[in-house]
């Protein structure tokens, strides 16, 4: 169970942020405002705040391992809100950060 919320708020983490940073680029890079880019700053810090509740204590593992799915998360973001077609090496790498997110967050460590 401990796991499953894990990925919840690792999901979590991942729609708030990089949907925020979204927001901003739509706000400035496609002039769509400063309502756009208020509303990308409130879900970036909301990400802040999810990160807090992953039940690991140790900040750097969980930013760490946030990495590999912040890169699977953007492909998927882009491909739903922007219309981008990854390819077979994007596909490749955000399979081995997702491995890595998960080798480093839910490997067994004796107690650790």
């Amino acid at each position: 169970m401990v796991i499953v919320r894990s990925v919840v708020l690792f999901v979590l983490a991942a729609l708030f942020e990089i949907g925020g940073a979204w927001l901003v680029w739509q706000g400035v890079r496609e002039h769509r405002g400063w309502l756009w880019i208020g509303a990308g700053v409130l879900a970036l810090g909301a990400y802040g705040f999810v990160a807090t509740f992953q039940p690991d204590a140790n900040f750097g593992r969980i930013l760490a391992a946030y990495g590999g799915v912040f890169v699977a998360g953007s492909l998927v973001w882009g491909m739903v809100a922007d219309g981008y077609r990854p390819d077979r090496w994007d596909v490749t790498g955000a399979l081995i950060c997702l491995a890595g997110m998960a080798l480093i967050m839910y490997a067994p460590r004796g107690g650790n």
